[in-house]
């Protein structure tokens, strides 16, 4: 069932548990640089990670772990400079919180001050409590992230759905009611069971969004890059790509190289 769309001049964390209590389902795209995000914050959406999955699609890493925190502020800050809208959520990359609260900390504050960010997201569980909890003590708004943690794969092996095992799944409810009781405005679910995934959305108060966690939660993030086709390696079941533009762009370059070699470009209206 649809739900009337609220007309929210700026979206803060205050907004998303409203709209999670007024069953209105929030929307999530990452973005990393001026030009779309300005696009995306034009388009209506919710909120945009400036995750570090930008380890993946802007520097071409196999992982997200070699993004360090002075790459991670300078993608945030470029993205704050476009949008009026939206609520802005930047990833603490790997190594920049799990070793020390006290270093949990600098870094957020770095990202906050330096880059003009709304909040922050960190990936984990009770293993990271103290982290978040001294982020969430200095007045820093806090994103959690549980389930498939791409900054863990070496420990996991693999990118496969997690807690499809009972314990495992016992255990991320508990961390998400955790991270909901010491302060977490949201927390993210990455690619586990969508039954889990709603067992969870019911269980706590604060906003649920999924990304291959099924539709029972309480709002969808994905990829821009991918979601819009620029990639074109990459297809999980839960990604749908709305535009191809892998194939798009790579036929407009292909007709401009053309177009220059033959002389087409510039043509006379195309001169001084």
């Amino acid at each position: 069932m649809s739900v009337a769309k609220k007309e929210y001049k700026r979206v803060t964390v205050k907004t998303l548990v409203d709209m999670k209590a007024n069953g209105e389902k929030i929307s999530m795209l990452t973005a990393y640089d001026y030009t779309m995000a300005k696009i995306v914050d034009g388009a209506g959406v919710d909120v945009i990670l400036v995750g570090d999955s930008a380890s993946n699609v802007m520097a071409g890493h196999e992982t997200t772990l070699p993004i360090t925190l002075d790459q991670m502020i300078y993608h945030a800050s470029s993205v704050i400079r476009a949008i009026d809208r939206c609520l802005i959520v930047v990833d603490l990359p790997f190594g920049s919180y799990q070793s020390d609260p006290k270093e949990a900390l600098r870094s957020a504050i770095r990202i906050m001050k330096e880059s003009g960010a709304h909040s922050v997201k960190l990936e984990g569980g009770r293993e990271i409590k103290e982290s978040i909890k001294r982020i969430l003590n200095a007045g820093i708004p806090v994103m959690g992230h549980l389930g498939l943690t791409p900054q863990s794969i070496y420990k996991f092996g693999t990118y496969t759905v997690r807690a499809k095992e009972e314990q495992e799944a016992e255990d991320l409810l508990e961390d998400a009611k955790m991270l909901e009781r010491i302060g977490c405005f949201a927390i993210v679910l990455e690619k586990i069971p969508a039954e889990l995934a709603k067992k969870v959305a019911d269980s706590v108060s604060i906003p649920i969004i999924g990304i291959g966690a099924g539709p029972h939660v309480d709002g969808q993030v994905l990829v821009l890059h991918d979601m819009l086709g620029m990639t074109h390696e990459f297809n999980p079941r839960f990604l749908r790509r709305y535009l191809h533009l892998y194939e798009e762009m790579t036929k407009a370059i292909s007709q401009y190289v053309d177009d220059v070699k033959t002389q087409d470009f510039p043509n006379e209206s195309e001169q001084y």
